[in-house]
């Protein structure tokens, strides 16, 4: 019965897994997205559970307690701190991937045939290097670690010959299973390996890097399905890690950059944007009053949400904007970037936890052309992906990455803090041009004051 039963829940897992990614790939399908990749992730657990392998649940049940006391903080943490999450989830996925194929080696080498040891070295090279690579991107994220580049010369020739070394001691262990005193090595170098991969990757490649490190964790887990012989885990593997591939193409095409520039060119390092003898740039700046006045008097508004909207934590302020907006008869809609925040669909998140309607949700390619006809165009803490320079200064880092076009709108208004550079360290042209309003301030109390002078003035 038992026999019968596990394969079938497999199947069930199997095909939830692919619903739900099918689901999640659009906002208005993606809750029902989540609920079928939780239901299907309980029916593999119970599969995996009902096994007869398994003589004692006693130190399952003590991992179960952990992890629940360790999972729960995590589900609480605020929805501003998805990245940050995200790559926790990652390096303890990683990490679990890469100490059941330690276990593994330790119980059967020498006796594990070749293909078996390929597949176990994948596992341990790529889980190890995801762990502390993950860790990395978490410290830079939360802002433990700076978020900018550290580079040095010969950088990128000592990361190559950890990698190579890591590699080599992989591809001998395949050849001479025997040769067990090599294995620490292997996992040792991944480790390194894994924090060199993310010192020179600056916060305005984090994006790129969460979703390639979700597809270096999926290809563990599939590699730990052949070790195990465990055909579920090598499809939900194999699924994690091209999902995180073509997300990671897609987060490169965004910005115009190739995976090798991103790993490897140091992007998000700050630079100097006035030098000693240069004259400050004037801008216009704006009260809340003055933005006010300028919204009521439009009836086409384009909001462009950033990081700095999640960083003020302001989501909820800007749907009470868009109530109040909406109801002057003013139409209203979010223009999204793929690389906006720090994380794939960041924005997409935030504003549906503030419940703004999904259809007023549109990405960058539809929004564009609609940017000339905008009366307003309200940038709320985004800077680089709004910045001008990318279409025409070849000079600049960020020359060539596809941009939100606010800067054909008729007015438009930045909330933001200062004048501080975004993740790619250069001055944003948007704000020194003669349409552009600066209203200066924490996005969340601005957005408030906005909020009350509007209501105040109709």
């Amino acid at each position: 019965m038992i026999d019968r039963a596990i394969p079938l829940l497999y199947i069930g897992a199997a095909a939830s897994f692919i619903l739900a990614l099918k689901w999640l790939s659009t906002v208005t399908t993606a809750r029902r997205g989540v609920v079928v990749g939780a239901a299907g992730m309980a029916l593999a657990v119970a599969g995996t559970l009902m096994k007869p392998e398994i003589e004692s649940y006693r130190w399952i049940a003590v991992a179960f307690v952990v992890g629940t006391a360790i999972g729960i903080p995590m589900a609480l943490m605020p929805m501003t701190a998805v990245p940050q999450r995200t790559a926790l989830s990652h390096a303890f996925g990683a990490l679990a991937a890469a100490l059941v194929g330690t276990a593994e080696f330790y119980l059967h080498a020498p006796a594990i045939d070749r293909f078996t040891m390929g597949a176990l070295v994948l596992e341990v090279l790529l889980g190890f290097l995801t762990f502390t690579a993950s860790l990395m991107a978490f410290g830079k994220l939360q802002e433990i670690l700076p978020t900018r580049p550290i580079t040095w010369r010969g950088q990128n020739i000592l990361n190559f010959a950890i990698l190579g070394v890591a590699v080599a001691s992989g591809a001998y262990l395949v050849a001479r299973p025997d040769a067990i005193r090599l294995f620490p090595v292997l996992g040792g170098l991944a480790l390194v390996f894994g924090v060199m991969l993310i010192i020179p990757i600056g916060g305005a490649d984090m994006p790129t890097v969460i979703s390639l490190l979700n597809s270096y964790a999926g290809l563990a887990a599939a590699a730990m399905g052949f070790v195990l012989d465990n055909k579920l885990l090598i499809i939900a593997g194999a699924l994690d890690g091209s999902s995180g591939l073509i997300l990671s193409v897609i987060m490169c095409r965004a910005m115009n950059r190739s995976f090798t520039n991103v790993l490897f060119g140091a992007f998000g390092q700050v630079q100097a944007t006035t030098g000693a003898g240069e004259e400050q740039r004037a801008v216009r700046s704006a009260t809340p009053e003055e933005a006010a006045g300028v919204l009521q008097a439009a009836s086409r508004v384009i909001v462009v949400p950033g990081y700095g909207m999640a960083v003020a934590q302001a989501q909820h302020k800007v749907r009470e904007l868009y109530d109040a907006l909406t109801k002057a008869g003013i139409d209203v809609r979010f223009a999204i970037h793929p690389v906006a925040g720090r994380m794939p669909g960041h924005m997409n998140v935030l504003l549906a936890e503030a419940n703004i309607p999904y259809d007023r949700l549109v990405e960058m390619e539809e929004v564009n052309s609609d940017f000339p006809q905008a009366d307003v165009a309200l940038v709320i803490g985004a800077n680089d992906v709004t910045n001008p320079a990318a279409r025409h200064d070849t000079n600049s880092p960020i020359y060539g990455m596809p941009i939100l076009d606010v800067d054909k709108a008729r007015t438009v208004m930045v909330i933001k803090r200062s004048m501080s550079p975004g993740f790619a360290g250069i001055d944003n042209e948007l704000y020194y041009l003669d349409r552009t309003l600066m209203v200066f301030g924490d996005a969340k109390a601005v957005v408030g004051n906005l909020v009350k002078e509007f209501a105040g003035g109709t």
